[in-house]
């Protein structure tokens, strides 16, 4: 009877000890999962985190205001009247315009000339040009230097050159319509009536321009350059016009162009008006 009760005991011993050694197992295995697991999310964090290193969204602005460009805008125009059969006469007209605009600068040149002529005799020979550069101040407030020359041989005017500085205010400073006064000094030189002339000189200025949604636009400038010392001996220049588009690059444009001189060259007309219509090319 010991002899049973004992192997009954050891048989018990034994079950137990078989019965916790598998659980020890068990639970060294879950341990080993769970290890592998977040071994592996760690992996995938360290991923994750380094994907944000890799925008470079500062640098699209900066490249975009880089590749802004001003170019120069440019025309080209003729006209050309002529008659023949009761009445001879010949009057052909030509100019080119280029100009620039930047934040802080405007460029501005030109250059124009008529040439005329009735039964074989001349009645229209003039030829100018200018220059201007505007510098920006603030958004409407410029300084500006200015350029200009001219030749008339209908009345007497071998040469006549202006140079002088002043500044100017944009009363109006819009995409369509811009319109700016300009007040300066300068200096002139001439040839006019077979006499020199040289003095200083004021100039008062206003220019004018509105462009349409159909792309013609409608200008007008004018100016006062008196002599500072004998204002009675002054110059107005004056000039109206407008230009409408016939194609993607050609225009054609009217305009009036008119200048007054107080005391001309001696037998000469103190006013000479000219009328001009011609064919523009832009470029």
């Amino acid at each position: 009877m010991k002899t049973f009760k004992s192997i009954l005991l050891a048989g018990g011993v034994l079950a137990v000890f078989s019965s916790v050694a598998p659980a020890q197992t068990n639970v060294v295995t879950v341990t080993n999962v769970v290890s592998v697991m977040v071994t592996n999310v760690v992996t995938v964090t360290n991923v994750v985190a380094a994907t944000p290193v890799l925008t470079p969204a500062p640098a699209v602005p900066a490249n975009m205001e880089m590749a802004v460009k001003y170019p120069w805008v440019s025309s080209l125009s003729a006209g050309l009247t002529l008659t023949r059969g009761n009445s001879h006469t010949l009057l052909y007209s030509g100019d080119i315009d280029t100009a620039k605009k930047t934040p802080d600068n405007e460029y501005t040149f030109g250059a124009a000339g008529a040439y005329g002529s009735q039964n074989s005799v001349d009645n229209v020979n003039n030829y100018k040009g200018f220059g201007q550069w505007n510098h920006l101040f603030t958004e409407k407030f410029f300084g500006y230097l200015r350029a200009d020359a001219l030749r008339d041989v209908i009345a007497d005017l071998d040469y006549r050159f202006n140079f002088g500085p002043g500044a100017g205010y944009y009363l109006i400073k819009g995409t369509n319509t811009t319109l700016a006064v300009e007040a300066g000094a300068g200096y002139q030189d001439e040839h006019l009536g077979g006499k020199y002339n040289s003095f200083a000189t004021m100039r008062l200025a206003e220019r004018f321009e509105h462009k349409f949604q159909n792309h013609a636009r409608f200008w007008q400038t004018a100016e006062l350059i008196p002599q500072v010392d004998k204002l009675d001996n002054y110059v107005v220049n004056f000039e109206i016009g407008i230009e409408a588009p016939i194609a993607k690059s050609l225009s054609l444009k009217t305009y009036l162009d008119d200048s007054y001189q107080k005391q001309p060259a001696a037998g000469r007309q103190k006013n000479d008006v000219k009328l001009v219509s011609a064919v523009s090319y832009k470029f």
